[in-house]
């Protein structure tokens, strides 16, 4: 095997402070290359592949080394085991340039025994690994805590053995889905998936992601000057958010919602990152909303880190007090984002968003009053049930804000609604309204000299297909990738494929129905699909008939 032509750049890696201790690897350890798909500043300021990459480097077991597609650290000659952390969906594409110039075969069922078994995980791949499974041997569904050690054990209990017998061993650990041994059925080539059944008895007929439930939650493994925050260091402060919108990947696939423990987890990961840097990162989709969230925020406002640089993730909008805006003003913060997803209340009913107009209106009071000078609003665009008058809300909204808070720089950034796996909403499609919405938000908003910011409708189409896409996308993800990623390339390598994959608009515009085989039906997430059809159908009770 021949090791990849990148340049060690050993400033770069000089640059890094570790705030852990790596063990010196015996003389077997398993040689390992753990990579993320794109360059070492994205890559580097990655919680979960910094912590997965610490976790590896401590056990003496493991000789591990980091690949990035613009660097790489020293790589074994013959690697056993090599693993990708998958952030984003389209960085597919540099996970098979890497495995090329590895020289393994970016197909799994092309892998011989003389091949490194090829492993993944991380939000995209525990979401949905469907698109993607077939260029993988093994992949880890969840919470990396218990799940990675326990694949680790279990591959050195068939270390020597043939890659079947490994796989299939491999497969019974909870958590590791290994898709070569499922087999995925179709009415016809190009319609409804008819079942996803195991090869044999002898492998679960359901992968269940795996959930950490302790009080002990990451922070940074490392600090460096060269990451995309440069010299930040993270904290976790919550997994997952107890509001449960029903469209929210976020809450629904992490669920249950978990806190950190002040006193035995935020406060000592916090003195021990603030002993290398001033720069601190709060981190989780609900952070206010840990329940000792004023002694932490009493506990950062001490003397001692006046210089700190503070910044904290999306906050609850009924949580955004004068005295947070003020600790966060006195730390260079100078704008909060919050997530508002309409100006319209029912709208905001139907997804299950705990939150009224005045609460809005609030927090752009404090956050004013508190000193910050600016306050970024998350919003979308084609909701289920969205009708053109909740628009007309949005914007209503908006302008009583300007009104509330004179001089407050206001920001609204919106998306397109994109149906997520394991969410209430996952059987509805892409509106196809949503960009002339967004194009008419723009418009008036504009108007009112309000920051507008749209996410590109192509690109929530492209998320969409691989939020929703089965195995049969891997043949089209090999055809866009050497199109390119434009939606046009997507339309291209479609027509190519006629009578091989379904159409586009039927993963990413069509509801589908709920007795579906829906392509991750083998894979359990934390709540049964009956609870989510519950939730859909109180949602569906709301809308216009």
């Amino acid at each position: 095997m021949l090791t990849l032509n990148l340049p060690v750049m050993t400033g770069v890696f000089a640059a890094e402070r570790l705030l852990f201790t790596p063990a010196t690897p015996d003389n077997d350890a398993i040689p390992t290359i753990f990579g993320f798909p794109n360059e070492y500043s994205v890559g580097i300021t990655s919680l979960g592949y910094q912590v997965v990459w610490a976790t590896l480097a401590m056990r003496c077991d493991v000789q591990v080394s980091r690949l990035f597609t613009d660097t790489q650290e020293q790589l074994p000659r013959n690697p056993e085991l090599v693993g990708f952390s998958v952030s984003w969906e389209l960085d597919y594409v540099n996970i098979l340039n890497l495995l090329e110039s590895l020289e393994i075969p970016t197909r799994a069922a092309a892998r011989s025994d003389n091949h490194p078994l090829v492993f993944g995980g991380g939000p995209v791949l525990t979401a949905n690994p469907e698109p993607f499974a077939d260029f993988f041997d093994v992949i880890l569904l969840g919470d990396g805590e218990n799940l990675l050690p326990n694949f680790i054990e279990a591959y050195k209990e068939v270390r020597q053995a043939d890659r079947q017998t490994q796989l299939k061993r491999l497969a019974q650990v909870p958590g590791i889905y290994v898709p070569s041994l499922y087999v995925v059925e179709y009415h016809n080539a190009d319609g409804l998936i008819k079942s996803i059944q195991p090869v044999n008895e002898a492998i679960p007929c359901r992968v269940e992601k795996q959930t950490y439930r302790g009080n002990t939650l990451s922070a940074s493994t490392v600090v460096t000057e060269k990451a995309a925050w440069e010299n930040i260091y993270m904290v976790e402060v919550v997994r997952s958010c107890p509001e449960m919108c029903r469209f929210c990947l976020a809450s629904y696939l992490t669920l249950p919602f978990r806190t950190a423990s002040l006193e035995d987890s935020l406060i000592p990961a916090i003195e021990r990152g603030l002993a290398v840097t001033n720069r601190l990162g709060l981190l989780g989709a609900s952070v206010t909303q840990h329940p000792e969230f004023q002694t932490l925020l009493e506990y950062l406002s001490q003397p001692k880190y006046d210089d700190v640089r503070l910044s904290i993730a999306s906050v609850r909008t009924n949580t955004v007090t004068v005295q947070l805006a003020e600790t966060l003003a006195k730390r260079d913060t100078r704008s909060l984002t919050i997530a508002i997803e309409s100006g319209s209340e029912r709208l905001r009913q139907i997804i299950n968003k705990k939150l009224h107009n005045d609460e809005i209106v609030q927090a752009a009071i404090n956050a004013k009053a508190g000193g910050l000078t600016g306050l970024k609003l998350y919003g979308m665009a084609g909701i289920p049930g969205e009708e053109p008058e909740d628009l007309d809300a949005t914007v209503a909204m908006m302008r009583s804000l300007k009104r509330a808070a004179p001089g407050l720089r206001l920001t609204l950034g919106c998306s397109t609604f994109v149906p997520k796996a394991h969410t209430p909403f996952q059987w509805f499609g892409v509106n196809r309204e949503a960009e002339k919405r967004l194009k008419k938000l723009d418009k008036e908003l504009r108007r009112e000299g309000i920051n507008f910011r749209p996410e590109s409708y192509n690109w929530s189409v492209m998320q969409a297909l691989i939020s929703r896409g089965d195995r049969r996308l891997s043949y089209l993800l090999e055809l866009t990738r050497h199109y390119g990623d434009s939606l046009g390339s997507y339309r291209r390598a479609f027509k190519e494929l006629r009578g091989q994959v379904p159409e586009l608009d039927y993963y990413v515009h069509a509801n589908w129905s709920l007795e579906q085989v829906l392509p991750w039906s083998h894979l359990a997430g934390p709540l049964p699909v009956e609870t989510l059809q519950k939730h859909l159908a109180t949602a569906q009770s709301l809308m216009p008939a």
